[in-house]
């Protein structure tokens, strides 16, 4: 059976066959860039008009000065308000959630030297104003236990303490959140009761951790992404649909043609029971689409309400695979095609040798 390709994505939301493939392959990192850039552009389009602006940051690291000193951190995305009066006003009305910030980051060791550092988000000579919210996507290496992830804990910390909001996305579903209250989908042995794959998390450290209130949007595999409330200065506040950017990003970066929806995606296992339902069932509405004509371009078109067993014996039948994992069957084409010493850059597959 050819390969199911199509420009358009086929998920609702988070595109699971993108994601398993970016992550077993490790090239996560190569869209990250592109996810940044059309995220800056939505967040533009809806800051201008309210008086603030969005501006892009070169780094996710915590930038330092000879051994010791700490200078600032780099962000993804900074919100800026264009007025600096505003900050001075306190909200009218509080907003009601079930954690405070300081509830949710409890567990954390804030003792560890990254975080006991002060940090300053900003130069003195930036413009045009003082920070409102710090916005991060995260990439796997900010994730897990590691050097790396000790620093983005340590920067998003000390952030907080400074009093800016902080937004975190995450979409890798293969490592633990970096919230310790909050239930580990990467756990293979059990996925926890209540567990998701994907996260937006916003964390509001004003007027201070213990009564700013934190909020976290969690969603499965094939559920939209959500719109969300980012709380600015004062009373102001911007509602954004995070799946905007994403779908810009995902057509933009002709990212479709990575992906076959006709075979399973690689770590198919390393989703929950009910995610790999809903895998399975876009897979069989994507080949029943094929099937009977239809144009690719057009969905993504209804799921069937089957059980994951039922799903998967249909995929079966109609000439599904599953693929060999994703790191051998990159480093055996890679084998085939370099001389020796040469690493080979490939974008579309078909361009790639061998």
């Amino acid at each position: 059976m050819p390969p199911l390709r199509s420009i358009r994505n086929q998920y609702l939301g988070v595109n699971a066959h993108l994601h398993s493939f970016w992550q077993a392959t490790g090239t996560w990192n190569r869209a990250y860039n592109a996810q940044i850039t059309h995220l800056l552009e939505a967040l533009r389009a809806q800051l201008l008009p309210l008086g603030y602006v969005a501006e892009m940051e070169e780094s996710l690291q915590i930038r330092r000065v000879g051994a010791d000193l700490p200078q600032r951190p780099r962000a993804d995305l900074i919100v800026y308000d264009t007025d600096p009066r505003r900050a001075a006003q306190p909200p009218q009305a509080a907003a009601i959630a079930q954690l405070s910030v300081a509830e949710l980051l409890d567990e954390e060791e804030v003792t560890h030297p990254y975080y006991a550092v002060s940090l300053h988000p900003l130069a003195a000579d930036l413009s045009p104003g003082e920070p409102v919210a710090w916005i991060e996507l995260l990439s796997p290496t900010n994730k897990g236990r590691g050097d790396a992830a000790n620093l983005y804990l340590g920067k998003r910390r000390a952030l907080l303490d400074s009093g800016l909001v902080f937004v975190e996305i995450d979409y890798l579903h293969e490592t633990p959140p970096t919230f310790s209250r909050l239930p580990d989908y990467s756990d293979r042995r059990q996925h926890p009761l209540g567990a998701q794959p994907y996260r937006i998390a916003i964390l509001d450290p004003r007027p201070d951790l213990w009564t700013g209130q934190a909020r976290v949007h969690e969603f499965a595999v094939d559920a939209p992404i959500p719109s969300v409330t980012i709380p600015l200065n004062a009373d102001d506040r911007l509602v954004f649909d995070f799946g905007l950017p994403y779908r810009r990003m995902f057509e933009g970066g002709f990212y479709g043609y990575n992906l076959d929806y006709g075979a399973l995606p690689p770590g198919f296992d390393r989703y929950s029971a009910a995610d790999q339902r809903r895998i399975a069932l876009r897979m069989l509405a994507v080949m029943e689409a094929a099937a009977e004509g239809h144009d690719l371009e057009g969905g993504p078109f209804p799921v069937r309400d089957l059980t994951l067993d039922e799903a998967l014996a249909r995929l079966a039948s109609a000439g599904a695979t599953r693929p060999p994992p994703a790191r051998v069957r990159t480093l055996r084409a890679a084998r085939l095609a370099r001389p020796r010493g040469v690493v080979p850059y490939c974008g579309m597959r078909s361009t790639c040798p061998g």
